[in-house]
């Protein structure tokens, strides 16, 4: 694997784990309601989510995505359809916040585990990145196992690293936020901004 298509990958990786969905609202609400640890226990369970992910797609669908032209521009146009609908999302008027939280009820921990990892296995974002976006970084002239099991950890680090950080600082966003709206709708705007672009760039990129 390059070290171009790591590094791209990474950006991508960063810019949907920044992305408002389903794993963020689901931490935030936890760790503001129930607390850090509470966030924490549910993150791993979002963790474990993601490790389902990579296995499925490290064991074979990789493989079977690249080995079919057809099915891998047909998930290369839907993943970039996928990522302009985030952008619009994030972008459209009126587009709420991750930060506005739900009131949950306080959940056992292994409660806690079992909602994190079914948020993040039912959270098409996630389906999407692994089935549409993961293939198009890997060389298919290369260890395709390998490199699949590569940007899998490397997308289950960066998403512990900020997911942690958006655990420990729920509660402190979330009152900047409700006090700057401002700064609120810049965050919404240059997210919506980033996933235009990587839609508009796998939209026009052409199988290697």
């Amino acid at each position: 694997m390059s070290a171009e298509n790591l590094l791209a990958f990474a950006g991508v990786a960063l810019a949907m784990v920044l992305t408002p969905g389903p794993n963020m609202a689901y931490l935030i609400s936890r760790s503001i309601t129930q607390g850090r640890a509470a966030g924490m226990i549910s993150l791993a369970g979002v963790l474990a989510g993601f490790l389902v992910y990579m296995l499925l797609a490290a064991l074979g669908i990789t493989a079977l995505l690249l080995a079919i032209p057809l099915a891998y521009d047909t998930l290369r146009l839907a993943g970039a359809a996928y990522l302009g609908w985030l952008a619009w999302n994030a972008l459209r008027p009126g587009g709420a916040s991750p930060f506005e939280p739900r009131m949950l009820p306080v959940a056992s921990v292994p409660r806690l585990f079992a909602m994190g990892l079914l948020t993040n296995l039912l959270n098409p974002k996630i389906a999407m990145l692994y089935l549409s976006l993961l293939p198009q970084f890997i060389d298919p002239r290369g260890n395709i196992l390998g490199q699949s099991l590569g940007l899998g950890i490397t997308q289950i680090l960066i998403s512990a690293s900020v997911n942690a950080g958006i655990v420990f600082a729920a509660g402190s966003v979330a009152a900047f936020l409700a006090r700057r709206p401002f700064w609120a709708r810049v965050q919404r705007w240059f997210m919506g901004t980033v996933l235009g672009f990587l839609a508009v760039r796998m939209a026009l990129d052409s199988r290697r």
